[in-house]
């Protein structure tokens, strides 16, 4: 087998309207770009028929490698995937919506070849999203950024370079609830960005609504983070110094102004309700970070596969099938 410069990882998840394009626009780039290549498709446990059309392009075309896993685990999880079985000597990763332009990638292999270990791309705009996705996300980033040690970018995705080493590290970090380019960013080496105006989506819907984004929020703060712990503290530590001063006010009005002190059901209640909306606050938060070292305790796999087309007895660093 010819040795591979370039691999490219695409997850699918339910994108029939959209596999056809994305395969023609990156076969045609890498063709065009004249260095040997693999595109690796990761069927995300699609309800459509993204496998189907995925083992059809495998048929016709060698270049083409599918992992289809046995169930829906994740657009971060497809992505890990993806690196684990890669052959290339850097890999590209890109959503299968055609956002972010394939034809970037020469421009990305070239910085890669002048020394950088990661090219991740920045979005210089968002077309075709809105005011609300756009505001939020710039807001996660920047929230982000402020709540952890790790040098993480702001406004950008998926859309990367990196190379094998940088590959050959990710594989050492077994965590479950996988902020993938918060762990590239963690694992340091040489990085830099190369900017670019993202498009609307090619066709088809957003695979990543509200609740998605929200999980993928919280994964990336939980990740990296241990201020919500803190601000839980800090915030119980407040609200306990502040009861003591109002306990002393209190007993201080009963003993020397007995006719001043009041009792109100209605404001006893407010407050009771108050602390303990506060207490519930950070036992939620608590309790994600427990949530968390239960999925590690239990040392499952993070995918199981259903089938590997064109991948030449490949197994996964992680497990063997």
């Amino acid at each position: 087998m010819d040795k591979i410069v370039c691999s490219v990882i695409v997850p699918m998840y339910n994108e029939e309207a959209v596999i056809m394009e994305t395969y023609r626009r990156l076969t045609q780039v890498m063709e065009n770009f004249g260095e040997s290549y693999e595109l690796v498709f990761i069927n995300d446990g699609s309800r459509d028929k993204t496998r189907e059309m995925i083992s059809e392009l495998c048929k016709s075309d060698q270049h083409v490698k599918m992992i289809d896993f046995a169930r829906n685990f994740g657009h971060q999880i497809a992505i890990t995937a993806g690196m684990d079985y890669a052959a290339g000597d850097c890999m590209v990763i890109i959503d299968g919506d055609l956002q972010d332009p394939p034809e970037l990638i020469p421009e990305m292999v070239k910085i890669w070849r002048s020394g950088y270990d990661v090219v991740y791309g920045k979005r210089k705009s968002r077309q075709g999203e809105t005011f609300f996705k756009k505001f939020t996300a710039k807001s996660f980033y920047r929230l982000l950024r402020g709540m952890t040690d790790v040098d993480i970018p702001v406004d950008t995705g998926d859309f990367r370079l990196i190379d094998r080493r940088v590959c050959e590290a990710l594989k050492q970090l077994p965590e479950r609830s996988r902020y993938v380019r918060g762990l590239m960013s963690w694992v340091g080496f040489k990085q830099t960005a190369i900017e670019f105006e993202r498009s609307e989506r090619f066709a088809g819907e957003t695979k990543y609504p509200l609740k998605k984004m929200l999980k993928l929020a919280m994964d990336g703060i939980m990740s990296f983070s241990y201020k919500p712990l803190k601000f839980a503290s800090y915030l119980g530590s407040g609200i306990s110094l502040i009861s003591f001063i109002y306990l002393i006010i209190v007993l201080f009005q009963k003993v020397f102004f007995p006719t001043s002190a009041t009792s109100g059901w209605a404001s006893l209640i407010a407050v009771s309700l108050f602390f303990n909306g506060i207490i519930l606050l950070m036992l939620g938060i608590i309790g994600e970070y427990i949530g968390r070292i239960y999925d590690e305790a239990k040392g499952r796999p993070l995918y199981i596969i259903s089938e590997l087309k064109n991948m030449d007895d490949r197994q996964s660093p992680r497990f063997k099938l």
